[in-house]
């Protein structure tokens, strides 16, 4: 079914999509797996996405075919609960911001409640357990129709929000649910570690375009000295760690740059460790990057560091999209070995992991990966072409939109 047609045909299954994290407008460097993969599910669902409006964000538009509706949940310039680092690093950052929780909750609700009401919605796919797969449960003892949900937790939600509370809407919402999903194996875990049981959740991540934006390019030549991070400037991503450990590379190699692609709250502080460190001529911010200017970034780079942690609240990556685009791209890796890395790298893990609060041996590490490029070149090619098999974005938006039909079928 062509796109044309699942948009004027009567009989076009309706889902709606609801998120926190969502493009504020085409060439928004926020991240937009959410949309990417609402995109690509067009062509079999009419889609509707339920978001938070932002400052400069359009109220209604419609995007790569998906209809956007952003909801306000307090006056447009205190709507900054989501942007600029996510929810759970925008809470620890500025405590006030709890304030604009209860309004930011109940808001989606009444928003998603009207849309249910007004429209023939068939399924619902909730981003995140919390706070949207709660809303989507508590929509099922509203007025009106019942409309199923699948549910799919990132990592932020499952790791960083816990206690008994917490833990206990956690499993209401599984609970409530036709189905869940968990962006990789090491959340199953997790999962069934709160009580939420195992048995509708399923491992399915977000994509990545491997076939076309994050490919290798031969021609262009990678650098023998680029050192490269992208994203988020929060605890969890571990970029102080990689500066700490800036110096004992620099004496290695002391032509190594570091070049940082992103933006968030930690930006200031890291800066400031740069200067004090000594740092300056070697470390360059980029701040934002669209999506579209990565794959130079990753094509160009020497190593790609991700030096992952597990942030003090408990939050941790539960997959890390970047690495699948760097290593689509071709480029080396090392990695903070926390969790899931296990799902990207599988045998591989081993010369690519290393505990990144570790200084000394993430220096080590990097030294090693400079020292012998084409032993790392060769690494990154095996792990490219088993990526492809399981992140490209088409092989899983079709098991995305398997699994919503079967939900809103089975309704």
């Amino acid at each position: 079914m062509t796109k044309e047609a699942a948009t004027d045909h009567p009989h076009t299954p309706v889902l709606l999509v609801l998120a926190s994290t969502y493009p504020r407008w085409p060439s928004d460097p926020e991240p937009a797996f959410v949309h990417e993969l609402s995109k690509r599910l067009t062509d079999r669902f009419r889609v509707v996405a339920l978001v938070p409006h932002a400052p400069g964000a359009k109220r209604h538009e419609t995007m790569d075919g998906v209809e956007i509706v952003r909801y306000r949940y307090a006056p447009q310039r205190l709507q900054t609960l989501v942007n600029d680092g996510g929810i759970v690093s925008n809470l620890r950052q500025k405590k006030w911001k709890f304030l604009l929780v209860p309004s930011f909750v109940l808001g989606q609700v009444w928003a998603a409640w009207r849309l249910v009401r007004e429209q023939r919605i068939d399924v619902v796919h909730a981003h995140w357990l919390l706070p949207q797969g709660l809303i989507a449960a508590l929509m099922q003892w509203l007025p009106g129709r019942r409309v199923p949900f699948v549910v799919t937790s990132h990592g932020a939600d499952l790791y960083a929000l816990h206690g008994r509370l917490l833990d206990a809407m956690k499993r209401f919402v599984i609970g409530r649910a036709a189905a869940a999903t968990v962006v990789s194996r090491a959340m199953l875990g997790r999962l069934d570690a709160i009580g939420a049981g195992v048995a509708k959740a399923s491992v399915l991540s977000m994509g990545v375009d491997l076939a076309q934006r994050f490919a290798p390019d031969p021609s262009m030549l990678r650098s023998d000295r680029e050192l490269l991070f992208v994203g988020r400037l929060v605890e969890k991503k571990g970029l102080r760690h990689l500066l700490d450990a800036m110096p004992v590379v620099l004496r290695a190699h002391p032509d190594a740059r570091l070049v940082v692609a992103g933006f968030g709250p930690e930006e200031r502080a890291l800066r400031e460790q740069v200067c004090m460190l000594g740092l300056g001529h070697a470390v360059r911010f980029l701040g934002a990057v669209h999506q579209t200017d990565l794959p130079s970034l990753y094509r160009r780079a020497a190593l790609f560091v991700a030096p992952f942690v597990r942030a003090e609240s408990g939050d941790e990556e539960g997959l890390g999209l970047v690495l699948v685009e760097a290593i689509g791209c071709g480029c080396p890796i090392v990695v903070g070995n926390v969790a899931a890395m296990e799902e990207v790298f599988g045998a591989e893990l081993p010369a690519a992991a290393v505990d990144a609060r570790d200084a000394l041996a993430l220096a080590a590490r990097i030294i090693a990966a400079l020292d012998n490029p084409e032993v790392s070149r060769e690494s990154a090619e095996r792990l490219r072409a088993k990526v492809v098999e399981r992140f490209d974005w088409e092989r899983i938006a079709d098991a995305y939109a398997r699994l919503l039909t079967r939900a809103g079928g089975a309704a």
